[in-house]
């Protein structure tokens, strides 16, 4: 979204902003569902970034910083966490041929993210007995090339609510598989998935899951980018809506960066000359093989 720059993390600053109007209704509503009144404090504030976490950022997110929200660095991937919803706003990460053909196990130690503060994180306790999956956002078969980069995918702050048949085990599975043959086929490719929240009629309406209030995502959204040898930029976008869904419809659910940011409030790609951002933001990938 070309209009709204300046939150990259060029100097080590990194100046969060909240979305759109769609946004902060779903961040007010979860406040005030949760703690049973509105906040006065500014939503905004600017901290800086180590060295590290500037690299960090750059790998997972060269072409930009899509939103606010706590930043939570970790070995394969980069999360803006949520610490009223107590899931992430997105996650990030950038995959490698290398990285797909590791063979570390599945560790499936779930676990709350102790980096945040108590009344901030999702617990086990929120999943249990749900109905719904612990679904992660950046996928652990994503994170084989490294024991800790598999390990701290099953943090909490990486998961949201997912329907399981059907979705978390059924198309959003075969999304994460086709990421991964991407990037065997291209090289590399670059990711930011996470949750979505549909309004009717202006009225936003979504469960909360366990004490600690988890919110259920009514959709999900992924977006892939890809580069070919002369350097060109492509990308493949989906917005699902969190049910049980055939996989053949896949192909349905293609959408535009443009859509998506439409429905979260993100600016994606708001690194990238305002021309090229335009013209990929707005382009619908034709089918799911040639993008």
């Amino acid at each position: 979204m070309a209009a709204s720059r300046g939150f990259w993390a060029k100097s080590g600053k990194y100046h969060p902003r909240i979305g759109n109007k769609v946004m902060q209704m779903i961040f007010r509503f979860a406040i005030f569902i949760s703690l049973g009144s509105l906040p006065s404090a500014s939503w905004a504030f600017p901290y800086t970034l180590t060295d590290v976490q500037t690299a960090n950022v750059h790998e997972h997110l060269p072409f930009g910083l899509p939103s606010t929200g706590e930043l939570l660095f970790r070995q394969g991937y980069v999360v803006s966490h949520n610490n009223w919803l107590k899931i992430p706003n997105w996650t990030a990460y950038h995959l490698t041929k290398e990285h797909v053909q590791g063979n570390i196990p599945r560790s499936n130690d779930f676990r709350p993210d102790l980096s945040l503060k108590t009344y901030q994180r999702a617990e086990l306790v929120d999943y249990r007995g749900s109905g719904y999956d612990r679904g992660h956002i950046a996928p652990a078969a994503d994170m084989r090339y490294s024991t800790t980069a598999v390990s701290e995918s099953f943090f909490l702050s990486n998961m949201t609510p997912q329907v399981g048949e059907g979705f978390n085990q059924g198309i959003w599975k075969d999304i994460e598989e086709m990421v991964r043959d991407w990037a065997k086929e291209r090289g590399e490719v670059w990711v930011v998935a996470g949750p979505a929240f549909e309004d009717t009629d202006r009225v936003m309406s979504f469960k909360l899951l366990g004490p600690h209030h988890v919110a259920v995502p009514t959709h999900f959204f992924k977006i892939v980018l890809s580069k070919d040898a002369e350097g060109t930029l492509h990308v493949i976008a989906f917005l699902l809506p969190n049910q049980k869904l055939p996989t053949k419809d896949l192909p349905k659910f293609i959408t535009t960066i443009r859509d998506i940011e439409e429905k979260t409030g993100l600016d994606f790609l708001n690194e990238l000359n305002d021309g090229l951002e335009e013209e990929l933001e707005t382009k619908k990938a034709p089918n799911l093989y040639f993008w």
